[in-house]
């Protein structure tokens, strides 16, 4: 998990639990929890959406190359 280790998650926890209390520390990483949920639903949509105009890109050329044909043709 980025390269930490145990003994560094541990004081970090410790450096958390000192600055903020141990009343304070839920809420955080709830919040902190909520947020990484949020940004991974929200990249998954703009994934979605890239993926989807990139299908919309590949039929609009697939159908010019096949109008580009049938001319050719004529």
């Amino acid at each position: 998990m980025f390269g930490l280790g145990w003994q560094e998650l541990l004081i970090i926890l410790g450096i958390a639990l000192i600055i903020f209390g141990p009343k304070k520390l839920p809420e955080l990483g709830k919040s902190l929890g909520k947020a990484i949920s949020s940004f991974r639903e929200g990249s998954a949509q703009a994934q979605d959406a890239v993926k989807k105009e990139m299908k919309e890109i590949e039929k609009v050329v697939k159908g010019e190359k096949e109008s580009e044909k049938k001319e050719s043709k004529k």
